[in-house]
């Protein structure tokens, strides 16, 4: 029933006979005369529909200085108080830019700003005289109860969102915590409706940034750092996106939208659990062999430690796999993706996997070549492995199975067979595991503490008995023997030009094999630095000096047998006096005897140094070949074989190296009786005043030839003369 107000009213404007200044409503009071009562309704399509208006509602409305009529149209004196149905209220009259800033709606750009159809209409969402504007406090569109009012069109959206990060963080009243406007009012929902993907995604990625990264509430409360969030358009994905690839990830591919979780919880896209599933979406080739690997089965075993797409490729920073700066570079994936978890002993213990082969690897020539940083591209773990399908190696589908290992080592070494595999991979010097190598390694150590430190002792005595007598000389203690000022031929040019060769392939060898051995060392580390080609020169320099060594032996086998070949071998060859005189001068170094022993052209010293010499060129080099022709040695040697050369080649070169800085250096350089250098090597002679002290039997004998020879000429002079005489 209408009210009786309403009734005399409407009668009054039947019996008058013009519109009197009270009937026709012409502010919010007339209006209120009837709408103020909380009884008025009205019949439509068969339901009864409230007509009140709350004053106290409209006093908090933005419109609360406007009258009923500056927004309802089609009051006349014809109608009194108004027309049976009125005019729809016309928002754009005063909301002109009303489509403009409403992006998210996607008809919004039609609406005439009546009340319409769904999408089109002011009041679904703002409301009607109860209109709140959309910030201000308490209003409809404030803080979480936006939720609410667009969950009555988007009541999934709303669910997702209630139940979200973003959505937790509103309902609990965090500072910078977004609502459904936060987002939408942005750009990017303008962007939608282009059809262009990559504007949009890019788009996305700004408004996320705009929080996560500009908004320092929000970015006071974020674990990750703003560098970490930046690095995402430095990544291949944000790099692809801004150069306009719409299939390239952003934020909401991976971290989702209005579902946002974080990522300790097991419902997010980036959790632990669900990064597999979400990197497929972009890359399902790459999952399914993942799928297949150890590391999934794992994982869908509850082990959180197995590694998904992330712990490998990064996260936001994900650069592509041939970009060096990339974790998963063919030269980084060892060191930098698959150690960290590999040599963990916490992981080693907690799981039973060995904490060794990260060591093992870089210590091998594959490790050692990546370590020392060549261009040269060899093999890493994932070469063997696998990248994505890895498998347990007593899987028979690994391809690091016995079964497997030589078509793995096929793809780098051609003609690989079973030989390959008979030896460990990653080798482990250790008796119960690799006896043969541990004995040869034990041995070679053995020997170069025992020779190398009987070196030190004999050179430490003999320096000091040497020096000993000088400052005795010097102090006027003793008598400096006299001598004469002749000089006598030690090394021909011949011999002199094998000694340089000598001298330069191997000082080239050293450094160049510990070069490769000893990648970060300091001095390694500055050699690589002068050149990004320094290794492939490395390796280059080193076979080149290991071929001159071998042409110098060789020309040195041919030397010896020509006359001066033959007498030398006769000198250097050991006699039976050699014993005694290496016993006698120890004691004369030592103090207990005053007596020197008594040397020839050469004394023990020379002896045991030149026979070393010849039996460690012919190792090495019979090693080195060995190494340098891999394939083939390995192939009828097996695996196990190159390491034992491998081995011995390297215990052999620290042997030789310290037995020439210990040994030979000494007596050539630090030997007072040479200091600072003894120059036979360059001008091939020495002065009596050496040899009488190094070399006394040699002395007499060439001082007793040319006594003999002067003899010789002074007996034939006069047969001569006579001779010429007679003739005469």
């Amino acid at each position: 029933m209408k009210p009786l107000r309403f009734t005399v009213l409407l009668l009054l404007a039947a019996f008058l006979p013009g519109p009197g200044p009270r009937l026709l409503a012409r502010s919010a009071e007339d209006c209120l005369a009837c709408h103020g009562d909380p009884s008025l309704t009205m019949e439509r399509e068969g339901k009864s529909v409230s007509l009140h208006v709350d004053p106290a509602v409209l006093k908090q409305s933005p419109h609360r200085d406007l009258d009923c009529l500056d927004c309802h149209a089609g009051f006349d004196a014809a109608n009194v108080p108004h027309k049976a149905k009125i005019e729809p209220v016309n928002c754009l009259d005063c909301h002109s830019d009303a489509a403009e800033k409403h992006p998210f709606h996607a008809r919004m750009a039609q609406a005439d700003g009546k009340n319409g159809e769904e999408g089109l209409s002011c009041k679904q969402c703002h409301g009607t005289h109860g209109m709140s504007h959309p910030r201000g406090e308490g209003g409809k569109f404030q803080g979480a109860r936006l939720m609410v009012s667009c969950g009555d069109c988007h009541k999934a959206v709303a669910g997702a969102f209630t139940d979200s990060a973003h959505g937790k963080a509103l309902a609990q009243g965090l500072k910078g915590a977004p609502d459904c406007i936060s987002c939408h009012t942005k750009p990017l929902t303008a962007e939608r409706w282009t059809g262009d993907v990559a504007s949009l995604k890019v788009a996305q990625e700004k408004v996320c940034l705009s929080c996560h990264l500009d908004d320092p509430d929000v970015k006071a409360r974020m674990a990750p750092s703003a560098g970490f969030i930046a690095a995402y358009e430095k990544s291949v994905h944000g790099a692809a996106l801004l150069a306009g690839n719409g299939k390239a990830a952003n934020c909401v591919d991976c971290h989702g939208s209005h579902e946002m979780r974080q990522g300790l919880d097991p419902r997010a896209r980036v959790s632990k659990t669900r990064i597999p599933e979400t990197c497929s979406r972009c890359h399902p080739e790459a999952d399914q062999k993942y799928e297949q690997s150890v590391h999934a089965a794992a994982l869908k075993r509850g082990n959180l430690s197995s590694p998904v797409c992330t712990d490998c490729h990064g996260e936001h920073n994900i650069l592509l796999h041939t970009d060096p700066r990339s974790p998963v570079e063919a030269k980084n994936v060892s060191a930098q993706v698959c150690s960290p978890c590999h040599s963990s002993i916490k992981l080693s213990e907690k799981y039973g996997i060995p904490s060794n082969r990260p060591r093992t690897f870089a210590d091998s020539y594959h490790g050692l070549a990546i370590r020392g940083g060549g261009l040269v591209v060899v093999a890493n773990c994932a070469s063997c492995h696998g990248a994505h399908d890895i498998k347990a190696s007593s899987d028979p589908a690994s391809s690091v199975n016995k079964a497997n290992l030589a078509t793995t080592c096929g793809r780098c070494h051609p003609g690989a067979n079973w030989r390959f595999a008979v030896g460990s991979v990653h080798l482990v010097t250790k008796k119960a595991e690799e006896p043969v190598l541990y004995w040869v390694a034990y041995f070679y150590i053995g020997l170069i503490i025992v020779t190398i430190g009987g070196m030190l002792v004999h050179n430490v005595l003999d320096f000091l008995r040497k020096s000993r007598r000088k400052l005795q000389i010097r102090r006027g203690e003793a008598s400096e023997d006299e001598h004469g000022h002749g000089l006598y031929l030690r090394m021909t040019l011949g011999e002199r030009i094998q000694h340089a060769c000598l001298l330069t392939s191997f000082t080239v060898l050293v450094l160049t094999g510990f070069m490769l051995r000893y990648p970060d060392a300091w001095w390694v580390r500055g050699i690589r630095q002068l050149s990004t080609h320094a290794f492939e020169a490395r390796s280059l320099a080193h076979r080149i000096a290991g071929v001159v060594m071998v042409l110098a032996s060789l020309a040195h086998i041919g030397y010896l047998f020509t006359a001066r070949g033959r007498q030398f071998v006769r000198d250097i060859f050991p006699n039976r006096q050699d014993p005694f005189d290496a016993a006698g001068y120890i004691l004369y170094i030592s103090g207990i005897s005053s007596r020197k022993p008594r040397f020839g052209r050469f004394g023990y010293i020379e002896k045991a140094e030149y026979w070393a010499l010849v039996w460690g060129t012919m190792v090495m080099a019979v090693t080195g070949v060995i190494m340098w022709f891999e394939n083939t040695f390995i192939s009828l040697l097996t695996k196990l074989g190159w390491d034992v050369a491998r081995t011995v080649h390297f215990y052999e070169a620290w042997l030789a190296t310290l037995a020439i800085l210990v040994w030979h250096i000494y007596y050539v350089i630090f030997n007072p009786e040479v200091y600072p250098m003894n120059t036979a090597w360059f001008t091939g002679t020495l002065p009596e005043s050496i040899m009488a002290e190094e070399h006394p039997l040699e002395l007499e004998a060439i001082h007793r030839e040319r006594e003999a020879a002067e003899m010789k000429d002074v007996d034939e002079e006069p047969e001569t003369t006579q001779a010429t005489g007679e003739s005469a």
